[in-house]
């Protein structure tokens, strides 16, 4: 598969895919593996790494040193702070060599920011236009416009898509208003579309 002749791709970068959409940027030092897909628009930052089998979708910031392994999926608009770490094998052994499959999947929602320093334990998703706080491990699943931080990381309100912490009437400074039901968090007047996978 050739590249978009928009795609830059920085001289002491490595980039061993072809499945790199139009006009995303991949900085000195990053390494792309044959076999992963990364999306238009994105920005991949010095030494970030991403796995073959990892998904990228479109305008997607990944910041420096960030490690996207096989089975991680992140969607549309999601910004990876630097020195996130993703993983996707909850029981490692140097000795157990296991395959792709046998590997557990993580999800990253349309929208959602993911700060400096965290770590997103394999197997949860994180819903759309979430917020995890910088240093926070994620161990369970994140409902959308969840507010995440600490160790183990522990919801402590909402945020708007604006990236605002969100009062306790739910209505943001930049004009949006959200209703809580059942523990999960909605716009009101459905203005904010859920984002389907890559």
């Amino acid at each position: 598969m050739t590249m978009h002749p928009s795609v830059f791709v920085h001289d002491m970068a490595l980039c061993e895919s072809g499945d790199v959409g139009p006009r995303t940027r991949v900085w000195a030092f990053a390494h792309i593996m044959a076999g992963a897909v990364v999306g238009a628009d994105c920005n991949v930052c010095d030494h970030a790494f991403i796995e073959s089998g990892a998904i990228v979708g479109n305008g997607v910031t990944v910041k420096n040193n960030v490690l996207i392994w096989d089975r991680v999926t992140i969607e549309d608009d999601v910004f990876l702070g630097p020195n996130v770490t993703f993983t996707n094998d909850p029981n490692p052994r140097a000795a157990v060599k296991k395959t792709s499959s046998e590997l557990v999947p993580t999800l990253v929602r349309q929208g959602a920011t993911v700060g400096a320093n965290a770590t997103i334990v394999c197997g949860v998703t994180i819903g759309q236009s979430a917020f995890i706080g910088a240093g926070a491990v994620v161990t369970v699943d994140v409902p959308p416009y969840a507010l995440m931080i600490g160790n183990p990381a522990r919801q402590r309100g909402w945020i708007c898509v604006c990236g605002r912490r969100l009062p306790e009437d739910l209505g943001c400074s930049c004009g949006r208003s959200y209703v809580e039901e059942k523990g999960m968090l909605s716009p009101l007047g459905g203005s904010e579309r859920v984002g389907s996978p890559v």
